[in-house]
């Protein structure tokens, strides 16, 4: 059950918090005051899709805030648990929508992803507005209608859902089953390739980083005269040449150890030279056989550079670095064992295929028969309310009707000559005649805004009794209907509220006399800003309002009494 809405800088809406109760609760004022606004709100916290267009202008955010309490053995609170969610502590849904489209959700003051969201509130609430009723006109709408319809007794949504996974688990062993067909009838060449490409990988003997080091020899044999000269230059400097840096060390230190004898306090620099002078010598060693590593030869060069535009010519054809080269190998040799096991594993994959086409197609059709039964019966109970709604003649009908497959259908999504969809093999075309003397035809095709407001509501009326839903909104309920009509519209929203809670936004006194809570939504401008309020009504509060919808702004004496009498009418 909803109980508290609030809403912030949403379209024409400043601030907003309104608490909801159990029962029914009208929500009226004049056109346009932002009372489907508040709807709007409600969707978006059930997981519908947001935009920064939404925002109230000036404002860098709109926030909009839901507190629900949720019953024990209710899906809502199944699906809360098993996402970490305690249902005892109710459930806090908020979003905020941001002027950059960087939206946030919150579940329970944790960040949640819309799948999570829409997974939570997918049985949480159900809005009938003008977009409810035209959904209604579609034959996958129609389909589900029957499937809940006959989840009361016969349990056809969970059938439908198993149905549902079934045809998903079918889709990627058919596209297997198929790219195994189509490899092999390519299997000779293609093994040819592969083979091929193995043997060029493999021949080529790569060693990992084989490529960075290539390119340091190839540097040095470029440059190995120059390397040869610095080494020589250096040694000749240092060691050998006249002048060397070691000779001079030589004479300071024999120097330095006559000072020495006179004041001790400079041996350490003796000694000092002397370690430096064998660190000279130990350099120059290196040096020496840093030379003899020094290669000058054409030939390798050659032998380095080819390697280089071999690893070159590997690595664009394969991936574009040695690792990619050597992982495209190790795939070419699973393709490869593949390919060699190919018969064995078509075999077995058609195998499986034929089984699960069997257990759904079983399944399918079991759903088909049940929903047979469903439709019948829920055909009757609308006609049965559509006469309690004012409709007393009309006929309605459900046909099931399915696809017929043909050459160009998969075999593997066919049954018993029907194309099989994601939902069964069934497509629901809700048939109506609202007068007598007519023949039956499709809703979509003759049904009038209001008798589509009735079908809606008797609808709902007997999925109610399903416990699809624990809280129904309805918007422009009364689309299309007035007087008695309307008044018999109120008894069935004010029975349906009787099973769960519902708010029902009406332009009928009729039907806003039966609420059990009602709350008026004004608009008006303040500092040049439109703001939308929201007030409670008490009793005196409810005459007035019913005496404006009545007779408009101007309430007269008339209209004062009669909206008194509709109140204190039973």
């Amino acid at each position: 059950m909803l109980q508290e809405l609030s809403i912030k800088n949403f379209a024409i809406i400043d601030d907003l918090q309104i608490s909801f109760s159990q029962g029914l609760t009208i929500l009226s004022g004049e056109t346009g005051a932002g009372k489907s606004i508040i709807l709007q709100a409600v969707n978006l916290l059930l997981g519908g899709r947001a935009g920064a267009a939404m925002i109230r202008s000036g404002a860098e955010a709109a926030e909009l805030e839901a507190l629900f309490s949720i019953a024990p053995e209710s899906r809502t609170a199944t699906v809360m648990t098993s996402h970490g969610h305690d249902p005892a502590e109710g459930l806090l849904i908020r979003r905020i929508i941001s002027i950059t489209d960087r939206h946030r959700i919150y579940v329970n003051g944790r960040l949640a992803t819309i799948q999570v969201l829409s997974a939570i509130t997918e049985s949480l609430a159900s809005i009938s507005g003008q977009h409810a009723h035209q959904g209604l006109l579609k034959e996958d709408q129609q389909l589900l209608t029957i499937d809940q319809f006959g989840g009361l007794q016969r349990d056809l949504l969970a059938l439908r859902n198993e149905v549902y996974a079934g045809y998903h688990a079918l889709l990627p062993l058919i596209q297997n089953f198929h790219r195994l067909q189509t490899a092999a009838l390519r299997q000779t060449e293609r093994i040819d390739l592969l083979s091929f490409q193995k043997a060029e990988i493999t021949e080529a003997r790569i060693e990992p980083a084989e490529d960075l080091e290539l390119e340091k020899d190839r540097n040095r044999l470029k440059h190995a005269g120059m390397l040869y000269q610095t080494v020589q230059d250096g040694i000749e400097n240092l060691y050998v040449g006249s002048g060397a840096v070691l000779e001079h060390l030589s004479t300071i230190r024999k120097t330095m150890d006559k000072a020495a004898q006179i004041d001790p306090g400079l041996a350490s620099f003796s000694t000092a030279l002397a370690d430096a002078g064998y660190r000279i010598e130990d350099i120059v060693e290196g040096l020496r056989t840093y030379l003899h590593t020094i290669e000058t030869d054409d030939g390798r060069l050659e032998a380095v550079e080819a390697r280089i535009d071999l690893l070159h010519k590997l690595k664009r054809k394969y991936g574009g670095s040695l690792d990619a080269v050597l992982t495209r190998r190790t795939e070419i040799e699973k393709e490869l064992f593949t390919i060699e096991h190919l018969s064995s594993t078509l075999e077995e994959t058609q195998i499986a295929l034929t089984r699960h086409h069997a257990r759904l197609c079983q399944i399918s059709t079991d759903l088909s028969s049940r929903r047979a039964q469903a439709a019948s019966a829920l055909a009757q109970r609308v006609e049965t309310e559509l006469a309690a709604l004012k409709m007393p003649h009309t006929r309605f009908q459900i046909a099931l009707r399915s696809n017929p497959a043909d050459d160009s259908s998969e075999q593997f999504l066919t049954c018993e000559g029907k194309v099989m969809a994601e939902y069964g093999l069934d497509r629901a075309v809700f048939l109506i005649a609202p007068n007598p003397g007519e023949a039956l035809k499709p809703l979509s095709q003759i049904a009038s805004g209001g008798e589509l407001s009735r079908v809606v509501l008797a609808l709902k009326a007997i999925i109610s009794n399903t416990g699809a839903v624990e809280t129904v909104i309805f918007d422009e309920v009364d689309s299309g209907i007035g007087g008695g009509v309307a008044e018999v519209v109120g008894k069935k929203l004010l029975y349906l509220s009787g099973h769960h809670q519902v708010i029902c936004i009406t332009h009928l006194p009729q039907i806003a006399k039966f609420g059990n809570h009602h709350f008026r939504i004004i608009k008006n401008v303040q500092q040049g800003r439109t703001i939308t309020t929201i007030h409670a009504l008490n009793f005196e509060d409810r005459v007035r309002e019913l005496a404006r919808m009545l007779g408009g702004e101007t309430l007269t004496p008339a209209a004062w009494e009669h909206a008194r009498e509709l109140l204190e009418s039973p």
